[in-house]
């Protein structure tokens, strides 16, 4: 059954190439949209990890959810101890400080409400590679009363680089405090909304500002983000009797979710599109090859072959060709991404974000099996009923084919 199946399906060859045609193109166009979705969620996610987030960050109960009103109410005291428990785990890579303030900014002339961020400034250095400082340079370990400032709130202020600032809040004793810092650069995040109120100073000068000697939040920098929910149990576990909670970078960022639901679910209706297309395609190639060899099926049932023979010689048939295009479509589409990613595509920057960035197609191996298994798939399904009707055609009427 087997070589007589592979023997039709190179006699005839125009037929053959037309099916196959349709199934390469299918599960590349598959793998090549699939990729460029995958790689949204990776861009996505790696931009809020390296320029807010971190990949986890411990803080006490309710403080990311109550914490911006009154950030003085959930200070983690001396977190020097932790920070080295938490950096004793091997896939950890760093733990810096934050303290979180709200105040307000003034150039003299005028002023503005804030969010602002005491810092570890050569931490924060390494772990903020998506963030994009438009002028000047990123705080560092040697400034004091330092200050770098979101692109839209300098826009706002009037700011650059080497200007004087004053900042003003209350401490968490409920005293105002102030202190005169200076502009050392602007900086350009992920989120236009963040880089219109942020500002980042040394943790030193936050601390002397609020009057505290602690932080509001541990950022955990992992050496692979795919580690995430292991480091996250292992810290719950660990840190669950001290009133300590653990966060990861999802939970952080809660519209990352949404936005990844939005994509597979558009990428779902793509899916069924291709699969619709790839079927059709297929049937109507293999009903044209089917029923141009009624006369030659029937000649088969004449000398004796049953129906349910025809039926699998011509599911054979779909059977290779689905695993032969599918294969072909697999093949070409990953040297395609491959191709395309060595040089990368231009994109501009998402909604509510300041910067584009360059996108890549990422192969994913379920991608890749999906994007094969709907070929596959695809062709054995149009091959059914062709196969069913040939079979059913009486005798007399498919030898009649070869007058």
């Amino acid at each position: 059954m087997l070589r007589l199946a592979l023997r039709n399906v190179f006699r005839h060859r125009f037929r053959t190439a037309m099916t196959l045609a349709a199934i390469v193109f299918g599960v590349i166009g598959l793998i090549l949209s699939g990729g460029f979705v995958q790689d949204t969620y990776y861009a996505l996610g790696e931009a809020l990890i390296h320029s807010q987030t971190g990949h986890l960050q411990v803080s006490r109960p309710g403080f990311h959810g109550k914490g911006a009103r009154s950030p003085e109410t959930y200070i983690v005291e001396t977190p020097e101890v932790l920070i080295q428990s938490i950096k004793a785990h091997e896939p950890v890579d760093d733990v810096m400080g934050r303290l979180r303030f709200s105040g307000l900014l003034s150039n003299g002339r005028s002023d503005l409400p804030i969010i602002g961020e005491g810092v570890e400034a050569d931490k924060e250095a390494r772990l903020g590679s998506q963030i994009h400082i438009t002028g000047g340079r990123q705080l560092d370990g040697g400034d004091s009363a330092g200050i770098v400032v979101g692109q839209g709130l300098a826009n706002a202020l009037n700011l650059r680089p080497g200007d004087h600032v004053t900042l003003l809040l209350n401490t968490a004793e409920g005293a105002l405090n102030s202190m005169e810092l200076d502009v050392v650069g602007t900086f350009q995040s992920f989120s236009k909304e963040f880089d219109a109120r942020a500002v980042r100073i040394p943790l030193s000068a936050a601390q002397e500002l609020t009057m505290t000697t602690g932080a509001n939040t541990l950022v955990v920098s992992l050496k692979e983000t795919r580690a995430t929910t292991n480091v996250a149990n292992l810290l719950t576990r660990e840190l669950g009797g001290q009133n300590l909670e653990v966060k990861t970078w999802k939970e952080l960022n809660a519209f990352y979710e949404s936005t990844v639901a939005l994509y597979e679910r558009q990428f779902g209706v793509l899916q069924l599109i291709i699969l619709m297309l790839v079927f059709l395609s297929v049937a109507n190639s293999l009903n044209m090859s089917i029923f141009e060899r009624v006369g030659e099926f029937g000649t088969m049932m004449a000398i004796g072959d049953a129906r349910s023979t025809v039926r699998r010689l011509i599911l054979t048939e779909s059977i290779f060709l689905g695993l032969v295009g599918a294969g072909l479509g697999t093949i070409v589409g990953i040297v395609l991404a491959l191709a395309i990613s060595a040089v990368g595509i231009p994109m501009p920057p998402p909604p509510n974000a300041n910067m584009g960035y360059t996108a890549h197609i990422r192969l994913v191996p379920l991608t890749v099996l999906i994007a094969f298994g709907v070929g596959f798939v695809a062709t054995i399904l149009a091959s059914i009923l062709p196969a069913r009707r040939v079979s059913r055609i009486p005798i007399v009427n498919a030898l009649r084919e070869n007058c």
